[in-house]
């Protein structure tokens, strides 16, 4: 899905270009409250004039540089132990006094939104709140900025966590922090960079991309237009228009699906708001088109109106009787139109709605209250309700379109403007680790991001110069309508191109939220516990605790006779039917790849999977659905992970 994505008429240079930040004389990573990364050595850096001295002094010890002819300067001191709190100083041209300098562990939370969900609106948040007092767990949000080449500086500061101050922070970085904080008695520094809705190539570096042939043009564009970002404005909305027009049937001059005089005999159906994949068209990403009939009194006759749409999954371009009244690029926000008077007439009126979907849902994705026509300065007059029956009809799937033009400004979704504008203004801050919650915006892409994801982990890993260090991502929660039989599954072949990431590089765990998803909420509320199955990794891999870290992993599949034997690793005291028994999720086929549900039985450590409809089983899948029914546990509580027992090997 696209977050906050809003044509433009010019690519405006100013804020994208680095000397547009201001150099700071230091680096604003370093405000009074912040925690330095323990046992590694610690860089302090800034800008000045070419070759002024500059002195650091902290905990202790003390370091001269020069500024170099680049304008920067920058100190090594350390390593210090877990620890403070301590002062920093820094003098040269000017002088700089930061307080309440602790040193302990210091992680990256990103991904999208569910990574920015904010603790205010996670599960009983105002006792989490309340709750909030933890003085050695500090906290640091990154802006949200686009920028087309890497930036230097932040605008932003350390806090220290309260019940004033975590309201607004990621939920499942604070629960991840507290347990850290709790189990390891150490300072713990949280560093909140995510958007909602955003791609996981906006979050890598162009050189790391330029290793992945799929994203040469995407990687092109972005450097046209740092080259000419000082050129005249680009007038993007003829450059939309005539790739409408190539990439559309609806949108070509004959026939124009917004014409209201269109023959509309073969359109189906859609109940609305609803998402597509919900109705009928699942895994459908592409254009749609939809369009209602409504007949209007003669007191509204030539009137000013609103017409209310919800929000839509992604970009609308909406029309009333064949005229354009609206567009956004905005897959959460309620879409809004004022309708000027003349636009509408008394009788017959036509509402078109062209709806792009990128990834993910697609479709009008609000509450149906907010689908009407309002009669603007007109208290007496009752808005029309605009929910129910449209016609609609299916036209480019995704897949076919080329890359539509794009406007840097507030355009999360492109190759590269995170990591230049959200994670290169933090490099060299030493790290203990990251926390990445993302993929839902990647979703039907699922076979890319077993390449993506690990280019875009070694590609911060090399950023912030502390080896490999751990990097622990969640893997995508339950979701969407529960399917009666077994399905192909987007989600579910993302979910494993996230598993096999662990698998791919060193130090990379996984926290499940397989089992504490929504159905209708893609933001499950229980951050509580995706935080804290964060932790377990972090806290068996990063600092040895002895614990049990994750549910049953797959391991091995024997063919016996008309049954398969699975054995798993991560028994955490042995294999359970939560809440049941019997097990349920599994799927079995044979060699002609036709899924059956299963019956599934716990002997010892083993799983035992048969169908009477599959007389020579093959191969099987377990947790495999956008929201699978599922409750193989172990016995310390925690879920299996999802998986197939054909998943690819590389």
């Amino acid at each position: 899905m696209i977050a906050s994505i809003t044509l433009a008429l010019a690519l405006i240079a100013g804020p994208m270009a680095d000397e547009g930040q201001g150099r700071p004389f230091l680096h604003p990573l370093f405000t009074d409250h912040v925690v330095l990364q323990r046992d590694v050595p610690v860089p302090v850096w800034g800008w000045a004039e070419p070759g002024q001295r500059i002195k650091v002094d902290l905990a202790g010890q003390s370091v001269e540089t020069t500024v170099n002819d680049q304008g920067k300067w920058l100190a090594k001191l350390g390593p210090y132990p877990a620890g403070g709190p301590h002062v920093l100083s820094v003098t040269g041209p000017k002088s700089v006094e930061i307080k309440d300098i602790l040193v302990g562990d210091v992680w990256i939370c990103s991904g999208q939104s569910n990574m920015e969900w904010p603790l205010a609106a996670a599960d009983n948040a105002a006792d989490e709140i309340k709750a909030a007092s933890y003085p050695k767990i500090r906290l640091f949000t990154v802006p949200k900025k686009i920028a087309l080449e890497p930036l230097s500086t932040v605008d932003a500061s350390w806090v220290v966590c309260s019940p004033e101050t975590a309201g607004e922070f990621s939920a499942v970085g604070y629960f991840f922090g507290r347990e850290l904080n709790r189990e390891l008695n150490v300072p713990i520094g949280l560093i909140d960079s995510s958007w909602g809705g955003t791609i996981c190539e906006a979050w890598a570096s162009a050189g790391a991309l330029e290793a992945m042939p799929d994203f040469k043009n995407q990687l092109a564009q972005i450097e046209t237009e740092r080259a000419e970002a000082n050129k005249p404005p680009i007038k993007i909305e003829e450059a939309m228009a005539a790739w409408w027009k190539k990439s559309d049937p609806g949108s070509s001059d004959q026939p124009n699906w917004a014409d209201p005089k269109l023959d509309t005999a073969e359109w189906k159906t859609m109940s609305l708001p609803g998402i597509w994949e919900e109705k009928g068209h699942r895994d459908f990403d592409g254009i749609a088109w939809f369009r209602k009939e409504i007949m209007l009194p003669d007191a509204w006759e030539g009137k000013e109106t609103t017409l209310s749409l919800g929000a839509i999954d992604d970009r609308d371009t909406t029309f009333i009787n064949g005229t354009q009244v609206g567009e956004m690029n905005n897959w959460a926000a309620p879409r809004s139109y004022k309708i000027p008077a003349g636009i509408l007439k008394a009788g017959r009126n036509v509402i078109a709605v062209r709806v792009l979907d990128t990834a993910g849902n697609g479709g009008f994705s609000g509450e149906e209250k907010l689908m009407k026509l309002t009669l603007n300065d007109n208290d007496q007059a009752e808005p029309i309700s605009l929910a129910g029956d449209w016609l609609y009809k299916m036209s480019t799937p995704f897949g076919q379109l080329s890359t539509p033009p794009e406007m840097m400004n507030d355009n999360p979704n492109r190759v590269t403007v995170l990591y230049n504008g959200m994670i290169a203004p933090l490099k060299p801050f030493p790290i203990k680790g990251a926390i990445w919650y993302q993929g839902e915006s990647n979703a039907g892409r699922p076979a890319q991001y077993r390449t993506l994801l690990p280019t875009m982990i070694k590609d911060w890993r090399a950023a912030f110069e502390v080896g490999d260090f751990p990097f622990y991502i969640v893997q995508l929660a339950n979701y969407m309508d529960v399917r009666k039989e077994p399905v192909d599954s987007m989600w579910a072949e993302l979910r494993e191109s996230q598993f096999l990431t662990t698998r791919a590089l060193p130090n990379v765990g996984i926290g499940l939220a397989i089992d504490i998803g929504d159905a209708k909420d893609i933001h499950p509320r229980n951050k509580q516990e995706v935080g804290r199955r964060l932790a377990l990794s972090a806290l068996a891999n990063a600092f040895g605790k002895d614990i049990e870290f994750s549910g049953p992993v797959f391991k091995t599949k024997e063919v016996q006779g008309n049954k398969i034997r699975l054995t798993f690793d991560h028994l955490g005291g042995g294999l359970v039917a939560k809440g049941s028994d019997k097990l349920d999720g599994f799927a079995i086929a044979g060699d002609d790849g036709k899924y059956y549900w299963a019956d599934a039985v716990i002997d010892g450590e083993s799983v035992i999977v048969s169908s009477p409809k599959v007389d020579k089983p093959a191969e099987v899948r377990y947790a495999w659905a956008d929201n699978p029914v599922c409750n193989l546990y172990n016995q310390v509580g925690l879920p299996a992970v999802p998986f197939r027992t054909s998943a690819p090997k590389d």
